[in-house]
């Protein structure tokens, strides 16, 4: 709970805020960033997503300024937006990460030349993109996804901790979507319509 000489403060920071003031930006971002970045880190468990997320909040408190209406606290109008966007994310991966296992394990049989063809085409650029990453998320990545072994495992040969792991493989996994962008469409759509 905010005293009232905090509800006071912000309630200020926020009526200049909506007269375009960045010099009250400036403060409420000094005030909120470091701390909303360790809420944030209690839901996700990476540290560079976390900074992106309330970035974002605070890029979108500054476009959303003259519309702003916030009945409660800023301070729990931010934590709330924090915990919204971090849940947001992690569905998000667990939908993309779902996608991913079911697109690969789906060519395990194939119907048709075109099916190979396709399939091929795809592994080829996979092979590639594996390829260009770094080598710390490479060895992660085909640990975990060719040899089919645990974080926990991953972690003992490389002696690294799991997050550690769990933090490379992420990196590898969003660099391979965007390597493999087009393709994914394109099989993502043979997917719901074959």
């Amino acid at each position: 709970m905010l005293n009232k000489n905090t509800y006071q403060l912000e309630s200020q920071l926020l009526a200049r805020l909506k007269k375009d003031c960045h010099q009250s930006y400036s403060i409420l971002f000094s005030a909120y960033y470091k701390n909303l970045v360790l809420f944030a880190g209690t839901i996700v468990q990476d540290k560079t997503i976390c900074e992106d997320i309330v970035q974002n909040i605070f890029l979108k408190l500054w476009n959303d300024r003259n519309e702003l209406n916030i009945e409660t606290s800023l301070k729990s109008y931010l934590l709330r937006s924090v915990r919204n966007s971090c849940l947001d994310h992690l569905r998000h991966k667990k939908i993309v990460d779902s996608y991913a296992t079911k697109l690969f394990s789906s060519f395990n049989d194939f119907d048709s030349a075109e099916d190979y063809v396709l399939y091929s085409d795809l592994h080829q650029h996979l092979v590639e993109a594996i390829s260009k990453l770094p080598e710390k998320q490479r060895e992660a990545f085909t640990m975990s996804r060719y040899k089919e072994m645990k974080y926990k495992e991953i972690a003992e040969k490389l002696n690294i901790s799991e997050r550690a792991v769990e933090d490379r493989i992420s990196k590898a996994l969003a660099q391979l979507r965007i390597s493999l962008k087009d393709f994914l469409i394109i099989l993502f759509l043979l997917l719901l319509y074959f």
